[in-house]
């Protein structure tokens, strides 16, 4: 058993830094959507509609189906739902 700790569960189960860091991104994305669809109180339907995808597409975000989104199609989806996508860049620990 290891004793090794991580900043972050991404951290932990991909492979290399590159592949965490764009999961950590993509989870905070869709969480975002997730949140905001929540808040508005959509439908599935209705927030399919208004984002410009399937219903379906709908069901597996908020299933949290990580591995179905990439950046670019989320913050597409952030961007039809009204919300402003802001970048911040820092040091790595």
């Amino acid at each position: 058993m290891s004793n090794e700790t991580f900043a972050s569960i991404w951290d932990a189960i991909e492979d290399n830094a590159v592949e965490a860091e764009n999961m950590k991104l993509r989870a905070s994305l869709m969480m975002a959507l997730d949140r905001h669809i929540r808040t508005k109180g959509w439908t599935q339907a209705e927030a399919a509609r208004r984002l410009g995808v399937t219903q379906p597409r709908i069901s597996d975000l908020l299933r949290g189906k990580i591995t179905l989104f990439s950046i670019d199609t989320l913050v597409g989806m952030l961007t039809e739902a009204g919300l402003r996508v802001e970048m911040r860049v820092g040091e790595a620990a």
